[in-house]
């Protein structure tokens, strides 16, 4: 007999389905979920946790015509398997597959392509003002979880929303973790409420007032402390929401289907926005995903038995552990130094700092442009805060590291892991840009090295700095390259020469600088002479050794992992054009295109970014300037 997935063509099925049936098919949907992601990665822990929530929506509302979206997507997997996607699974997060995140382009089903947090409320408080406009009758659904309310963007949307009075709802999805343990003061609300002042003042007084009553008043007592936590949980909770004017509902068990839908069915009735709080257990129904949801966020392929990842053991330190280790060693011998995340502790490689300096880390939650502005305030207080962030994330506080840091220039360092192709997330987590949108910013030193040396070096460099500067670094493995045992400082805005040659010189930045050395080795054997030299500074350039080397080579080849667009080409094209320097020039780097999910080698194939790409891209255009140059004489 077929499985209650298998049997499942449609989610309005859902409607006519037993609790019995029900609470199967969410098992069946653990399983699979599990089955699947163990194949082939992905966001195991938060999807799991939000399977029941995930019938009950579908069962209450009709998603071919009203509109949920699922803040970040990380836990979106249900709702892919339930729309029509199940067969498809295989392909999850892989080239040329579906994605690991909702697209709108991917399922009628998804309503907004989603990647970065906190952006669920306000795209359904403007679906919710354009169906009103338009004379529509769609129910709009907010679905975020706890650790994306840390950022400003959700309590801007819920203001207005608040202040509209339109119809929708938000579910709130408190598992009290987002990737990392939550932080700051909207995690701890209830908490720090209930062991207030004002609390245990009033708590104080109605004690008093009912030991007067003869006879029965302590055994009022008893029954109100009895009562006391339920009541916390009941009221408390939903007094900020209710302040921002949103109707609250719950809490409610995101894991009792039948309360769910119930809880639905009511709030949907409001007519104004409702905020409905469900608690989950994040990674529910396996039990390693469960133990450590940290840890099972973001998944590697696995062993489902024994929670084993699967896979060859890395060999070469990662660019992001090599950071972390060097922040450790910094922080030991300057006091001044100080570590900033945005609730990424470990994904940043950060973990171990926290551990040696607690007061001197800071993990502000999912808030990048409060993380950079409390750098700045550190600064002009003499420390020395490095923001970890990753490159794509750095994007949300471009504002404040012109205005609050580079306009003062304060001596913040950031260190922005995931710089250039990231793989499997896809075109919201790329980070492709950072050159492009720092590079004209003044009084900022931007940095990308090569290999992991040359980032423990260009750490230490930064940590002298009076100034702003930027250091880009890719995810993954380093090169393999023995480490300074004493660290050096590198002299701002100097290159250096990985090979020497005078047909063409090859100017690269981050990795691509010993990719572009091995080509060239390659190309040697053609009797092609090429000279390579590393940039390492996109700001300030190595003004004299690119025009020497423009001028004694004739030909030039710039490489990046960084869009074309404003990037380090763009930056030698400039200076070249300030000293009238007409040479042929190739360019090589991210075209203007969105670029989706898959493993980073296929990545680098499709964009002609490989070393065999390379070789034949810097071979033709050698051979092509080479004859038209000898026809012009």
């Amino acid at each position: 007999m077929d499985s209650m997935l298998n049997q499942l063509s449609s989610p309005r099925e859902l409607e006519t389905m037993t609790e019995g049936e029900i609470e199967q098919l969410a098992k069946e949907i653990r399983a699979f979920i599990i089955q699947s992601v163990s194949q082939t990665g992905g966001h195991l822990a938060s999807s799991l946790g939000v399977v029941e929530i995930t019938l009950a929506l579908h069962s209450v509302f009709d998603f071919s015509n009203d509109r949920i979206i699922w803040d970040v997507g990380h836990q979106a997997y249900a709702h892919k398997i339930i729309t029509g996607r199940m067969h498809d699974f295989h392909t999850l997060r892989q080239y040329g597959g579906i994605s690991g995140f909702p697209k709108i382009t991917e399922s009628p089903y998804d309503h907004f392509n989603t990647g970065h947090s906190s952006t669920s409320i306000s795209a359904a408080l403007g679906m919710a003002v354009s169906r009103d406009l338009a004379g529509q009758k769609q129910d709009v659904i907010a679905f975020i979880g706890d650790g994306s309310l840390t950022a400003g963007l959700a309590f801007e949307a819920m203001n207005q929303a608040g202040h509209l009075k339109k119809k929708m709802m938000v579910i709130l999805n408190d598992n009290e973790m987002s990737i990392s343990h939550n932080v700051g003061a909207l995690s701890g609300y209830l908490n720090q409420i209930l062991s207030g002042k004002l609390y245990n003042r009033m708590r104080n007084q109605v004690e008093v007032v009912l030991k007067s009553v003869p006879g029965i008043g302590n055994s009022f007592i008893k029954l109100a402390k009895a009562m006391e936590d339920t009541l916390k949980r009941l009221f408390v909770p939903g007094m900020l929401f209710e302040e921002l004017g949103f109707h609250y509902v719950g809490p409610v068990d995101g894991h009792d289907y039948t309360k769910l839908v119930t809880t639905l069915q009511k709030a949907r009735k409001i007519d104004g926005p409702v905020l409905v709080h469900i608690k989950t257990v994040k990674g529910k129904g396996y039990k390693y995903a469960e133990k450590s949801p940290a840890k099972w966020h973001g998944a590697s392929p696995f062993e489902i038995s024994s929670g084993r990842t699967l896979g060859k053991p890395k060999t070469v330190p990662s660019y992001t552990s090599v950071f972390g280790e060097t922040m450790l060693q910094l922080a030991k011998e300057n006091p001044k130094i100080t570590a900033i995340t945005a609730a990424m502790p470990s994904g940043t490689g950060l973990e171990r700092f926290s551990e040696h300096f607690p007061d001197r880390f800071f993990d502000v939650g999912i808030a990048e442009q409060h993380a950079v502005t409390f750098a700045a305030g550190m600064a002009i207080s003499g420390k020395k805060p490095f923001v970890a962030i990753y490159s794509t994330f750095l994007q949300r506080a471009y504002d404040q590291v012109i205005h609050d840091t580079c306009l003062m220039s304060l001596p913040v360092v950031f260190c922005l892991d995931r710089a250039g192709i990231v793989g499997a997330d896809g075109e919201t987590h790329h980070g492709l840009f950072d050159l492009s949108f720092l590079r004209p910013i003044p009084n900022l030193i931007l940095m990308a090295p090569a290999d992991e040396n040359e980032l423990r070096n260009m750490l230490f460099t930064a940590s002298g700095l009076s100034m702003p500067a930027a250091i880009r670094y890719p995810r993954g493995s380093g090169e393999g390259v023995p480490l300074d045992e004493v660290l050096q400082e590198i002299p701002i805005g100097k290159s250096r020469v990985l090979l020497e040659g005078e047909d063409a010189v090859v100017l690269a930045v981050g990795p691509m600088a010993w990719k572009a050395q091995r080509v060239a080795k390659r190309l040697a054997s053609e009797g092609l002479s090429i000279k390579v030299i590393d940039a390492r500074f996109i700001k300030p350039l190595d003004e004299t050794a690119i025009l020497d080397a423009v001028d004694n080579c004739g030909m030039v080849i710039t490489c990046e992992e960084n869009a074309l667009a404003g990037g380090f080409g763009s930056a030698v094209l400039e200076l070249m054009e300030q000293n009238r320097m007409l040479t042929p020039v190739l360019r090589i780097g991210i075209p203007d295109i969105i670029v989706h999910h898959g493993a980073t080698p296929e990545l680098q194939d499709e964009l002609r970014l490989t070393e065999a790409h390379l070789f034949y891209r810097i071979r033709e255009f050698i051979m092509e300037n080479r004859t038209v140059r000898k026809h012009r004489n």
